[in-house]
């Protein structure tokens, strides 16, 4: 294992353009990777990711799950589920699984179609539409509103502002930026919102927040403060959004470049659910997590010693040979069993039923009325940051349209 054989750096833009082949050099010949110039250690097989990712003790969440928020030691806000460990997590994870319930989903999926009718219909016959710009830019951000309580008129400089939060500038040594200090400015957002609401209540997740009962990691009985609701608001808002246009941008990418497969799933739409699996497997949103190793550990007979960082690279265990056989071939019929673009364990993403629920309609809303279509790469654009990889835009020829 040495740095010279193989080279990873997730800022790295060449890099970030088309992972697979330096993960799969991982995989084969650096299964525990070291990256001296980011300090840092980084997994790539499955089994590896997948066992780390449950070992919570081992690998805590609650220094961050970015690595250069770890590496710069922040003091992070209380509620940041995403950056928590038990037993606080357990608390802040159960007052936030109520967002995500079977009936609140169900509920959920005509309003999804319904932002999905109104931003298509308009573009039938006009040749052409953007993947990002059109759709992944608008859906999942008004699927999010509309449970939070978000008036449609302002969730577009809502969803831009976390975008320019989370954007990387080509050349970054991977420092944080202004935009990670501790959360205040971003949360700054949602305080008129939480006080209209107070004074307002409503059948919303907002006004839920505002007034539910829970007992604390201390077994105190009380209501949320009100920091606590602006970090949940803000945290839902940004989950909600960045991956799920991700997700969208990548099923426009991968199923223009597999012509027959996207055929055979406009022909028969109970292909679609497994299909937006492959996809997530095939090219997962959020690729890169980060730990803090709490306590020295030993892979492939190398020591990684207490206070390290280790990268996770679910988005490389996703195309491990060792899990999923031919892991590079995209193939919509594939018995995936899981993959772990959601995570897995503890941390499994809460929203992973309403992404898969966006996904789903998406793909199906699209399909009605473009059954073809071809990537326009001159005027596409990748977007860059350390841990979520996808589309800023992803423009298409359409054929006609129904």
């Amino acid at each position: 294992m040495t740095a010279t054989e193989v080279y990873y750096d997730p800022y790295d833009f060449q890099i970030d353009a088309d992972p697979y082949p330096v993960w799969k050099r991982m995989r084969d010949e650096a299964p525990l990777y070291y990256n001296p110039e980011h300090d840092f250690y980084a997994l790539s097989r499955f089994d590896d990711v997948e066992r780390a990712i449950q070992d919570w003790k081992t690998y805590i969440s609650g220094r961050g799950s970015v690595l250069e928020l770890i590496r710069a030691n922040l003091e992070l806000p209380a509620g940041l589920i995403l950056f928590e460990d038990p037993p606080v997590h357990d608390v802040h994870r159960s007052l936030l699984a109520r967002v995500f319930t079977p009936k609140k989903m169900a509920a959920i999926e005509p309003k999804v179609r319904e932002f999905c009718a109104r931003t298509l219909d308009p573009l039938v016959g006009s040749g052409s539409f953007d993947f990002i710009r059109d759709l992944g830019a608008y859906m999942p951000m008004r699927t999010i509103g509309y449970l939070l309580g978000i008036p449609e008129s302002d969730q577009e400089a809502i969803r831009d502002r976390v975008d320019a939060s989370l954007r990387l500038e080509e050349g970054t040594t991977g420092n944080v930026t202004d935009n990670y200090d501790s959360g205040a400015a971003q949360n700054e957002m949602f305080e008129d919102y939480i006080d209209w609401r107070a004074e307002h209540p409503s059948d919303d997740l907002m006004t839920e927040l505002l007034t539910v009962e829970f007992d604390d990691e201390t077994g105190t009985r009380r209501r949320l403060r009100r920091d606590e609701v602006l970090t949940y608001v803000g945290l839902l808002a940004a989950a909600g959004n960045e991956t799920t246009t991700r997700l969208i941008g990548w099923t426009g990418k991968t199923l223009a470049e597999h012509p027959d497969q996207r055929r055979e799933i406009a022909a028969d739409r109970s292909l679609i659910p497994n299909a937006i699996e492959e996809i997530l497997r095939y090219e997962a949103p959020s690729p890169v997590q980060a730990r803090y190793v709490a306590a020295g550990v030993e892979h492939y007979g190398t020591p990684v010693p207490e206070g390290s960082i280790m990268v996770l690279l679910n988005g490389s265990a996703n195309r491990d040979e060792r899990r999923f056989p031919d892991a590079d071939r995209f193939d919509i019929h594939r018995k995936i069993g899981h993959h772990l673009s959601f995570g897995y364990g503890l941390h499994f993403c809460l929203g992973a039923s309403l992404a898969r629920l966006e996904g789903r309609v998406a793909l199906d809303e699209v399909l009605s009325r473009f059954p073809d279509w071809e990537v326009d790469y001159d005027n596409a654009q990748q977007a860059r940051t350390s841990t979520v990889r996808g589309w800023e835009r992803l423009p298409v020829h359409i054929a006609g349209g129904k």
